[in-house]
C-alpha cells in the first residue's frame, strides 16, 4: 500500500503540475471575495454597497461558494449573517489568500488588488505559463485553447499596468514584476487548496494532498515510516516528496509548493522567514560491506583510513564539507575520493561490489545495516554531528494533514537510537 500511494517527484515541473489544484478543483475566488466581504461586514447590504455588486449577486456567490465546499457557512439571522465553524475556517484562510494578494500587488506599487487578481483561472494559467515558458504547453495542460491562456495573461497585465512576461521566439520568461506576483499568487492558490483539507478535519475526517521537502537524512527511515503509519490511519490523505538540495526546497517552501521539508536544519541565521524545529542528532560513521579486509582489523582510527578507497558526497555538499573538517580537525590531509556522488543507489552499489569505504548517516543505509549486508566500522568520525528536523515558513498554517504528519514524525524521531529530544531554537 506504501508504494501505491507515495509519488516520488523528482523535478519542480512535475511537483507543480501535482501540487496545484486542476481548474475545476479550484475554489472561486470571486465568490471567496464575496463570502469575505459579507463575513467582515456582517451583512449581505453592506457587502454588496462595498464591492459595487447587487445584494442578488452577491448572495448568488455565497450560495454558490457553500454548494461548491457542501457546508453552510452563514446562519441567516434577522439581525444580519452569523459565520458557522465552518465559515470562520474558510475566513481563515480566505484572509490569508487576500493578504498575498495585497502584498504582491503593494509590491509592484498598487494600492488596490484588482479585479482581474479574483480569477483563479488567470491565476493557474499565470503560475504554469512562468514555469514553463511555452502557452502551448499551458493550454494542453489546462485544457483551455491557447487565445485564452493568452487572453487571462494581458488581462492581468493590463489591471496590473505592466508587463509580467517577456516575449521571445524562444518562449515567455517573466520579468521581475511576473516573479513578484507569481511568488505571491503560487502562495495563495495554496491557502485554497487547504480549504477542503480545513473543511473536512472539522468534520472529522484528515484529508487532501501533503508535499514533503525530502532531504537524506529524514527521508530513508524516519519519514517513511510515519506516511506509513499516517496512512494506516487516515486513508484519505495522500503524498509526495520532492527531492534536492536544501536550497532549492527551500525556495519552493517559501513559494508554498510544499508544506514543510523535513532533514538536517540549517543555521538559525539562515533565513528568518524559516523555523527549524530540532528532532534528533545524527553522527556519521564510515561503512563498508560485511565482510571487508577493515572489518578484521582492531583499534583502527581516522589516521589508518587516509589511503582508503573513498566513495564519497560531492564537493558542494554540506556532508562534504563535514567530512572534510573531521580529517582536518586531526591534523590530516582530508582523503581523496575515487568516486563522488549523491546517488544513493551508485553509493550502495559501490560499497556492495568493492572495498570502498564511505561516510554517511547509518540512518541512510539502515536496511542494508540490519539486514547484515554493510557494516558500520568502530571508528568515530568526529565534528560531523548534524541536526535533523522540520523546517517550515515562519508564518506558515499548515494543512491538518502536514499537522498530522509532522506529529508522527516527531514520535517516530523520539524513538531512534541516541535522538535527544525536540528543544525550542
Amino acid at each position: 500500500m506504501f508504494n501505491v500511494y507515495i509519488q516520488v517527484i523528482g523535478t519542480f515541473n512535475r511537483l507543480l503540475m501535482n501540487a496545484l489544484p486542476a481548474m475545476s478543483q479550484l475554489v472561486s475566488l470571486r465568490h471567496l471575495r464575496a463570502f469575505l466581504a459579507v463575513a467582515d461586514m456582517g451583512s449581505v447590504t453592506k457587502a454588496a454597497d462595498a464591492l459595487y455588486r447587487a445584494q442578488s449577486a452577491v448572495t448568488r456567490s455565497v450560495r454558490q461558494l457553500e454548494t461548491t465546499l457542501g457546508v453552510d457557512l452563514f446562519e441567516r439571522k434577522t439581525s444580519g449573517m452569523l459565520r458557522t465553524a465552518f465559515g470562520n475556517l474558510v475566513l481563515f484562510r480566505a484572509r490569508r489568500v487576500l493578504a498575498e494578494f495585497e502584498q504582491g500587488c503593494g509590491a509592484l506599487a498598487r494600492a488596490r488588488v484588482p479585479m482581474a487578481m479574483f480569477n483563479e483561472r488567470r491565476l493557474l494559467c499565470l503560475v504554469r505559463l512562468a514555469e514553463s515558458g511555452h502557452m502551448p504547453t499551458v493550454a494542453k495542460t489546462l485544457g483551455i485553447s491557447q487565445p485564452a491562456v493568452s487572453g487571462f495573461v494581458n488581462d492581468l497585465e493590463a489591471s496590473l499596468g505592466t508587463n509580467l512576461f517577456e516575449r521571445s521566439s524562444k518562449g515567455m520568461k517573466p520579468t521581475e514584476a511576473g516573479d513578484i506576483l507569481v511568488f505571491r499568487v503560487k502562495r495563495a492558490l495554496a491557502e485554497l487548496r487547504h480549504i477542503d483539507a480545513d473543511l473536512a478535519a472539522l468534520r472529522g475526517n484528515t484529508e487532501g494532498r501533503v508535499v514533503i521537502g525530502a532531504l537524506p537524512l529524514g527521508r530513508t527511515a524516519i519519514l517513511p515510516r510515519a506516511i506509513s503509519d499516517v496512512l494506516l490511519r487516515h486513508p484519505g490523505l495522500r503524498f509526495s516528496t520532492v527531492e534536492g538540495p536544501f536550497d532549492q526546497l527551500a525556495a519552493q517552501l517559501r513559494a508554498g509548493d510544499i508544506d514543510f521539508v523535513l532533514g538536517a536544519l540549517r543555521p538559525a541565521d539562515y533565513a528568518s522567514d524559516l523555523s527549524g524545529e530540532p528532532l534528533l542528532d545524527d553522527q556519521m560513521s564510515l561503512v563498508v560491506r560485511s565482510g571487508h579486509p577493515l572489518t578484521r582489523r582492531s583499534g583502527l582510527g581516522m589516521a589508518d583510513l587516509v589511503s582508503a578507497r573513498w566513495v564519497l558526497a560531492n564537493q558542494s555538499t554540506p556532508a562534504r564539507a563535514l567530512f572534510d573538517l573531521s580529517f582536518q580537525s586531526l591534523g590530516l590531509a582530508a582523503p581523496r575520493a575515487a568516486v563522488e556522488t549523491s546517488d544513493l543507489a551508485i553509493l550502495r552499489g559501490m560499497l556492495m561490489h568493492s572495498d570502498a569505504v564511505t561516510a554517511i548517516s547509518p540512518q541512510q543505509l539502515s536496511y542494508e545495516i540490519e539486514a547484515g549486508l554493510l557494516t558500520v566500522l568502530d571508528v568515530e568520525v568526529p565534528h560531523t554531528s548534524r541536526t535533523i528536523g522540520i523546517t517550515q515558513r515562519s508564518d506558515s498554517h499548515a494543512s491538518p494533514g502536514a499537522l498530522e504528519l509532522m506529529a508522527t514524525i516527531r514520535r517516530f524521531a523520539a524513538t531512534q537510537s541516541g535522538c535527544s529530544q525536540a528543544r525550542p531554537r
